[in-house]
Parts: C-alpha cells; structure tokens; sequence
C-alpha cells in the first residue's frame, strides 16, 4: 500500500523572504572572508550581514568604510547585492532564464507578479525585460556623466570605477559610496553636475519600471497615462517640491546645517535632499544639523518612501495617496475613492491601511527596542526614531556613526532593514498563513464607537 504525500507548496511570500534571506547570508559569508578586507583580515560577522543587508535592502547604513576597508572583491560583492537587491531576485532570475532560453511558468509569473506587486499577470515577462533595459541604460548615461568629473579627480580606471558604482548605487536608491571616511557625498556639495546627476538617478530609479514603460508607451503624454502612473507622477513631485520648499524654511538660519553656502547652493542642496529622502542615503551635508523640525519632516518623507516596482522603499506613493485620498472620502461623506475621472476600490484602500499600520507597529517597536539599548547613551529620541525609519524605508540616511551603536542595537535595524525590503505586509504573509483563504463563516455585524 502506497502512502501518498501531501505536496508541499510555499507561498510567493515566503520564497521572496527567504529567497532574499539567502541572498543577504551568502553576501555576508562572502564579505567575512580575507579576500573582501583590505587588510587580509575578517571583518567580523556582524559587520558583513550589516553591510549585506543594507547593499541588498537597498538602504545605504554601513558600519564598514566600503571604500578603504574592502578590496576590489568585496566591493564586487557589495555592488552585485546592490543591483540584486535594487531589482530584485525575482526579475534577476527572471532575465537569466529568458537569456538562457527558459519558459518562464505560471508560477514564476506569479512571483513576478508579488514582486512588481501588481495585480495582474499579463506582460509581467516583458516588463521585467523592459525593467531591466530601463535599469541598465540609464545606470549607463549615469555612469558615463559622472565619469566627466570623477576621471580627473581619481584619475581613468579608479573614476571610471567609482562613476559605475556610484550611478548603479543612485538608481538603486542604495546611498552607498566609495567616496571613504563616511563622508557620502560632502565633498561634491558645490557640484551641480554631481549633485543633479545622482538626483535625477534616484528620481527614475523611485519612479519604478511600470511608470517609466508607461511614460515610454505613451509618448510622455500625462493624458493617456494609468491611473498608477498619474498618481505616482503628481505624488513624486509634490514631495519633491514640498520637501525642498519646507527643509528650507526649517533651516532657513541653521548656520551649522548650511555653513557659508551661497543662495543658489542652498537650493541646490536642499534639492538634493528632498531627493535622497524618500529612499536613498547618499548625503551633501550633514543631516545631524538639521533643526528637531527639519528632523520630523524628514522622517515623514522617508516614512513614505518612492513608488511600487522601483528600487526604492517606504510605504510606497500610492499608498500614501490612497490613505489621504481615504480621508478625504470620509470627511466628505462620500462612498467611493473618485480620482482623475477613476474610481478605485475598496479592497485597495484597506490593503493601503493595512501596510501603513504593519509599517508604524514594526518602526515604533524597533524604536523602543533600540531606545531602550541605548538607554545609557545621550542618543535623543528623535535620532533614534530617524535611524529606525531610515532603515525601514531603506533610505540610509543618519544623524550619527552606525558604528557608535550597540551590538543589540545594529541587531535590530538589521532586522528592520530586512522587514523593509522584502515588505512588511508581504512579511507577515510570509510568517502567518497567506494560502488559508477568507473566513467562509459570518457572524452577525454591530457597530462600534470611532473617534
């Protein structure tokens, strides 16, 4: 008698966890070796799955200078987690089996589907092909502009070098650098090539594949765009304007943030950091000047990061949108989400709550987690609040020295970290039971006392 075994079939969910899970120990195992360390030495453990979970969440917080204490191998290694983790595993997989031939099955469309996070499945393949081409082309235009200056302050092969890493990090929305001391971008603080260059990098990379294949499709005609497309569009430059606008009045006379720039490089500046907040860590000046208002502001736009399908992190634009656009709803009394002549559903506008609550619970107890680790240290709430969402927006940005940080502590935003990139809803997904289905039972419905 044969004893027939259930088969066991794992969620998208938790192979896009775990599949990054493995991603990010293997790095580390990789950097932890003497051929990752510039001085023939390990790094320490710890150390490499920070530095491999920051390059592959996308985020940009590192304990180790890139620059000076990694050999060429390592920062190989480092720029491959970057590229995986900015595009993700799934679409990585995806191309090398279009390249080699492969039929890409339902399932793989659907992981592809979970990836990109939308709701269909039709072009999924050839948006990834399209997604990739995107990425590669214009980490090419990067990369060939900012050669125009790094080639003559680090001479051919090292500028070359540094402009391909540093253009791949800046669409990745990664903010790492190989610029050395932790100095991230200061010393081009004068330079609107640079400046604008990484900016614009970000801007694409934050927009995600789908917008950019629409913009493309349709001729840049805002018309004939999606509904998605529209709202990622009209989100990302109201936060761009918004948040330059708003840090400049915040720190309108914080001498110690702005030093004694001209006029025109505050507002270069400031621009830039409107830019960088919402998913990248590369850094002009140092943010740990920045006014206790300026500090909440930009918590606020790391809180809601770049756009769904992009190299970036947050709660994402549209889901922003959607819980404003639900407010708004309530207040006027209204049944349905109405938006450029569109209706859009329920459904969405409560996964839109959904993700943004997983998304608080899980910066508030990392937070108190580390607040409380750091207990005997003169570190203000604020800062710490800052390190907590910078790592689960995978932004990258910081008031202070990782480093600085107890072992307990860089624990936790490692954690984090992870939780961002792979997606706090998708994260619980992954942990509960996602293949269970809704409740097919009903019990009867009373009201409860909101407000």
């Amino acid at each position: 008698m044969r004893i027939q075994r259930k088969a066991y079939h794992m969620s998208a969910e938790k192979i896009l966890a775990l599949g990054f899970a493995c991603i990010i120990l293997t790095g580390a195992i990789l950097l932890n070796t003497p051929f990752a360390s510039a001085n023939g030495e390990k790094i320490g453990f710890l150390n490499a799955l920070f530095t491999a979970t920051s390059a592959t969440s996308v985020t940009g917080l590192v304990t180790v200078d890139i620059a000076n204490e990694l050999t060429l191998f390592g920062k190989i290694i480092v720029l491959l987690l970057i590229q995986t983790g900015g595009l993700g595993f799934m679409m990585m997989g995806t191309i090398i089996l279009v390249v080699l031939g492969r039929r890409i099955s339902l399932k793989n469309r659907l992981f592809i589907r979970d990836t990109f996070n939308t709701e269909s499945l039709s072009g999924s393949v050839r948006l990834v092909r399209r997604g990739v081409i995107f990425a590669l082309s214009l980490e090419f235009i990067g990369a060939a502009i900012l050669s125009i200056r790094f080639i003559k302050l680090y001479g051919f092969a090292s500028g070359v070098g540094i402009a391909i890493f540093t253009s791949i990090s800046a669409f990745c929305n990664a903010g790492i650098d190989l610029f050395g001391n932790f100095e991230s971008m200061s010393r081009f603080s004068n330079d609107p090539l640079v400046l604008i260059t990484v900016a614009l990098l970000i801007i694409l990379g934050g927009l995600g594949f789908i917008v950019l294949d629409d913009l493309i499709n349709k001729k840049f005609q805002f018309k004939k765009l999606y509904l998605h497309s529209k709202i990622v569009l009209t989100m990302t430059a109201c936060l761009l304007v918004f948040g330059a606008l708003i840090l400049y009045i915040t720190e309108i006379d914080n001498v110690r943030y702005w030093g004694d720039r001209s006029g025109l490089n505050k507002i270069l500046n400031v621009s830039f950091h409107s830019a960088v907040l919402r998913s990248a860590g590369f850094s002009s000046l140092n943010y740990a000047y920045n006014t206790n208002a300026g500090k909440i502001l930009s918590v606020i736009w790391m809180f809601i990061g770049s756009s769904p399908a992009s190299t970036g992190g947050g709660i994402k634009t549209t889901t922003m949108f959607l819980l404003l656009m639900q407010t708004y709803t309530v207040i006027r009394a209204n049944e349905e989400i109405q938006v450029f002549s569109k209706t859009i559903s329920k459904k969405q506008s409560l996964k839109a709550i959904a993700i943004v609550a997983t998304f608080l619970i899980i910066v508030i107890v990392g937070t108190m987690f580390i607040c409380g680790f750091e207990k005997n240290t003169d570190r203000l709430a604020i800062d710490i609040l800052y390190e907590a969402m910078s790592a689960i927006g995978n932004v990258g940005l910081s008031t202070s020295d990782i480093r600085s940080y107890s072992v307990q502590s860089q624990i936790v935003l490692i954690i984090i970290m992870f939780v961002g990139r792979v997606g706090p809803l998708t994260m619980a997904y992954a942990i509960g039971n996602s293949e269970q289905g809704a409740s097919k039972i009903q019990f009867p419905e009373e009201r409860i006392i909101i407000g």
